[in-house]
Order: structure tokens, then C-alpha cells, then sequence
């Protein structure tokens, strides 16, 4: 199955590679859900005044039955602002990931690359979820008083 799939780039020049590669990987997910209705895929590099090299922010967000599984790969920097902006029923739906200091995010294909990994990570577990495997707790109050 062929996974609908929309990439788009911003501050960055459009790469017929760095597509093929994009769309590479989405078509890898598919091994581990079939039933992905969409996938839309940012690949930005978020500022232009930079002193060592860009570091390059990949964001998937792929729509399955039930749920909308963000994945935002960021530098470090930058993650800050993402993880405050978030509120606590975001928390569940988005996965945030930090560059290393050394920004092991400046090639492109690296942070492509790491956003998919969690992507895959994300599949696998919304997969356990709803075939059963894997119990949801209720957040509740453990005591009464």
C-alpha cells in the first residue's frame, strides 16, 4: 500500500534526493502499520543567522484511525519553545527529540533519518495499543480520603 505523502521544505532549497530519501522511509512505515491515511513531512532549517552550520528540524505528522501521531525532530534550541508550547494532552500524540550539543542534526539526512527511527517507534506502539497488547491505565486518584 502507498502511503499519501506530502513533503514540504522551508529555508531550505528543494533537493530531488532529499525527497527520494524522505519518500524511502515513508515507505517503510508502511511494514509497520497499514492503515496510514496520510503523512505530511516538514524538513526546515529554521533560521538563517547561524554560527556553526544549520541545524536542520524534520517534523512528521501521520494520520492513522483514532489518532494523529506528531513527530517534531528538533535542535536543541529550539525544542525548548516546542516543549513549552505543548500542553499535557499533547504530550501523548507528539514526540520532541533533542540534537546532541555537538548538533548532530546540521546534515539533513541524519535528522531525516532520526525523525523516521521515532516515527517507527510511535507506529509500533500505537499498533500494540490497539491490537491489545499493551494495557491503558486511567489517570485517576490512587486513594480516597
Amino acid at each position: 500500500m502507498e502511503i499519501p505523502l506530502k513533503i514540504t521544505f522551508r529555508n531550505v532549497t528543494p533537493s530531488a534526493s532529499v525527497e527520494s530519501y524522505v519518500r524511502e522511509k515513508a515507505d517503510k512505515l508502511g511494514a509497520f502499520c497499514d492503515r496510514i491515511t496520510n503523512c505530511r513531512v516538514i524538513v526546515e532549517a529554521p533560521h538563517r543567522h547561524h554560527h556553526k552550520g544549520k541545524a536542520f528540524q524534520v517534523r512528521i505528522d501521520l494520520t492513522v484511525p483514532g489518532k494523529e501521531i506528531v513527530i517534531n525532530h528538533a535542535a536543541t534550541q529550539l525544542s525548548v519553545v516546542k516543549l513549552a508550547e505543548t500542553t499535557a494532552y499533547e504530550n501523548d500524540l507528539v514526540e520532541n527529540h533533542e540534537a546532541s550539543k555537538h548538533c548532530a542534526h546540521a546534515d539533513v539526512y541524519v535528522a531525516i533519518r532520526d525523525a523516521f527511527n521515532a516515527a517507527e517507534r510511535k507506529l509500533q506502539d500505537y499498533v500494540r495499543q490497539r491490537s491489545g497488547a499493551v494495557k491503558v491505565h486511567e489517570s485517576g486518584t490512587h486513594a480516597e480520603y
